[in-house]
């Protein structure tokens, strides 16, 4: 099994920057991609930035391109998501998600563990 802890909530105002961290256990060495997504009241879970087992490749949403970063250290098991230029519309309960199945994918069906979600919210 894998288990994943998410930190790094708070409340910002916007321009401001914020950084949230995964910690990944358990079967750690199965893992391939490592993700996160977030939702926002009222609708679905959508994907944000996802990154390759050794870092090399990463992937973001077009909201989200040039503000955020996704990164990993896998001596330390953990995720990275470094936002700056924070908008209102950043707003959500962001969750960290990791699949051991080889290749990338927006779809929340290719991830099969989940951390707990962290709220991060924007103030105008």
């Amino acid at each position: 099994q894998v288990q994943l802890v998410e930190t790094g909530e708070g409340l910002v105002q916007a321009g401001g920057s914020l950084r949230l961290s995964c910690v990944v256990s358990g079967r750690t060495f199965s893992i391939n991609i490592m993700a996160w997504f977030r939702q926002a009241p009222g609708k679905e879970r959508e994907f944000v930035a996802a990154i390759g087992r050794n870092g090399g490749n990463t992937y973001y949403t077009d909201s989200v391109k040039g503000r955020f970063t996704i990164s990993r250290d896998n001596a330390k098991n953990t995720v990275y998501l470094q936002m700056d230029s924070l908008k209102p519309e950043d707003t959500a309960v962001y969750y960290c998600a990791a699949s051991n199945v080889y290749g990338f994918s927006w779809n929340r069906g290719h991830y099969g563990y989940w951390g707990q979600g962290t709220q991060v919210t924007v103030s105008s």
